[in-house]
């Protein structure tokens, strides 16, 4: 079973567990995905299965795009991914991936293009402490202060500075699944995800390592509901 697919931000809110603790979760409308191409290693030279979330009128799409969707008899999709596979017997163009592929207890890892927040200086996006306001100095409170030594004479390449803050491509590692409504696709997920409001996450299941005793106590839980 694939467990891979690609979501939708709804927002967040809050639910509470079996104990009465509360706990914040992301809402994320999970596919369904439509498995738009396979690709082969006899082909394409690696394997992997192709996925479409999403609908978008034909007008929007170019005309490779539009040619695509109709060679394979698949309404056009708006977002598509490439998901590597060890074995693609399993997957066939026009396949469905459902939310029901998670189930709560699982570890997933989201990615997404962050909020974009513009131009910052270096205290909001660096995390950098204010200057002293004594000795006169009473508009450099926010500046960043020295670039550097006179060794060099020259700014270093990754030095942290003012700029263009957010709207970058990151992903977040070993987030908790807490609960899958199959029925309305929708995904529970512990804390917070990159993307904003109604962006696109591509989620899959975590490439870290999850210790046994939490694998046993998710087993537990799915068993009680």
């Amino acid at each position: 079973m694939l467990k891979s697919i690609i979501g939708k931000k709804i927002g967040m809110t809050q639910v509470f567990d079996d104990k009465g603790n509360l706990i914040p979760v992301t809402v994320v409308e999970a596919g369904p995905c439509i498995v738009t191409g396979v690709r082969t290693s006899e082909k394409d030279g690696y394997t992997a299965v192709q996925l479409g979330f999403g609908d978008i009128a034909e007008k929007k799409l170019i005309k490779a795009q539009t040619g695509f969707f109709k060679k394979n008899n698949i309404a056009p999709k708006k977002v598509l991914k490439e998901i590597r596979v060890a074995d693609i017997a399993p997957f066939s163009v026009g396949q469905e991936i459902k939310v029901d592929a998670f189930k709560a207890g699982d570890y997933v890892d989201v990615s997404a293009v962050t909020k974009g927040k513009g131009y910052s200086g270096v205290i909001k996006r660096h995390n950098f402490g204010k200057q002293p306001t004594t000795h006169g100095q009473s508009d450099r409170t926010r500046a960043r202060g020295s670039s550097g030594g006179q060794g060099p004479q020259k700014v270093l390449k990754g030095m942290r500075m003012s700029g263009h803050l957010g709207n970058e491509y990151v992903t977040i590692q070993k987030l908790q699944v807490v609960n899958v409504d199959a029925e309305k696709n929708l995904m529970l997920i512990k804390g917070a995800v990159p993307a904003v409001k109604n962006g696109t996450l591509y989620i899959n299941n975590t490439i870290k390592r999850i210790p046994v005793v939490q694998v046993a106590q998710a087993d537990k839980k799915s068993k009680k509901k």
